[in-house]
């Protein structure tokens, strides 16, 4: 046994008020299933490939079975992770603009296998299309298989934050330089020249029409069980101002600033991945047309490198999404 004094720091723990697990020293697990399957979405959703035969993109995350987590020990972590995914893919022929579907099957994800190696089942629709196919066996599974080193990567770096917990040293200097940050950021607010670094952005305007009433269309970004119908994800959501909101798996965050029945809604909104707090401004404004309604979409403060991103999301995964809806509820009526 050690003398008083010596040994390990991380064992002593009479300075801890909790007197337990002092820096995560002893086994500490953290569940990444939920935050995966977002991750997973995020990533592989909307990969996109083309040559001179044809364009095919990734259009649906079917279905992601499995789990994952991150455990610590000793200041080390350990990952498990094992995945069983199903993307929908489409695709179109240049020559003839013949569209063509198909499916790409992962039956297992995980630490087991290297992702050079991880196996990638494509697989078409009957009918012609073959030349789409073997452009997703080829550019597109290694770009399956890219997206898939990117979430790992992810997993290891932006999930584990935090779990390898620094020692009293380092605590001290954190902390000491956390002072000095909240001193400086008072100053700043007093401040009548606004300091750091500012993110550049861009503005961004999209217009779409749905075949349904305004007020259907309302309701489809006001009531959650609607909303988690077409995310086809659980979903948070207080339709009133002020109220907080959470989307596809928490990807999506934001909070109602106005809501007008029926016309307009208006949201302070944010991807997990953008800079930390930077919030874009979203508006809708939804206008009845003839046995239509167009639902008119304003956003201001999307980060530059997002921009693609926040397209893609809109249009795929609201708007289609929505669109999809529309028609299963109109088929069902």
């Amino acid at each position: 046994m050690a003398k008083w004094g010596q040994g390990d720091p991380r064992w002593i723990v009479e300075e801890r008020e909790d007197g337990t697990n002092v820096n995560n020293w002893h086994w500490t697990e953290r569940d990444a299933t939920v935050w995966s399957k977002g991750k997973l979405r995020e990533l592989l959703v909307g990969i996109a490939m083309e040559n001179e035969a044809g364009r095919c993109e990734i259009s649906e995350l079917k279905q992601v079975e499995g789990e994952a987590s991150c455990n610590s020990r000793k200041g080390k972590l350990i990952f498990f992770y094992e995945w069983n995914i199903k993307l929908a893919w489409k695709g179109t022929v240049k020559e003839s603009g013949a569209k063509h579907k198909g499916l790409i099957e992962i039956p297992s994800l995980s630490e087991e296998n290297e992702i050079s190696d991880t196996e990638v089942n494509v697989s078409k629709k009957k009918g012609d299309g073959e030349i789409l196919k073997d452009l997703m066996k080829t550019t597109g599974t290694a770009k399956v298989r890219e997206a898939l080193g990117e979430y790992l990567k992810a997993l290891k770096t932006e999930f584990t934050t935090g779990m390898i917990l620094p020692t009293k040293a380092v605590a001290t200097q954190e902390l000491t330089l956390q002072r000095k940050l909240t001193e400086n950021t008072l100053q700043m607010q007093a401040s009548p020249v606004a300091l750091g670094v500012k993110i550049p952005t861009v503005a961004l305007h999209l217009t779409e029409l749905f075949d349904t009433t305004v007020e259907q269309l309302y309701s489809i970004f006001t009531v959650k069980e609607l909303v988690q119908k077409f995310s086809k994800s659980p979903a948070v959501l207080e339709a009133e101002k002020g109220g907080k909101f959470q989307m596809f798996d928490g990807n999506i965050t934001g909070e109602y600033v106005e809501l007008v029945t029926n016309r307009k809604i208006i949201m302070k909104w944010r991807c997990r991945n953008w800079p930390e707090e930077h919030y874009a401004t979203v508006e809708l404004n939804f206008v009845p047309a003839p046995g239509q309604t167009e639902l008119q979409l304003d956003c201001k403060g999307v980060p530059v490198c997002k921009e693609e991103n926040m397209k893609f999301c809109w249009q795929k995964q609201h708007f289609e999404e929505i669109k999809g809806l529309l028609e299963l509820t109109a088929q069902n009526a």
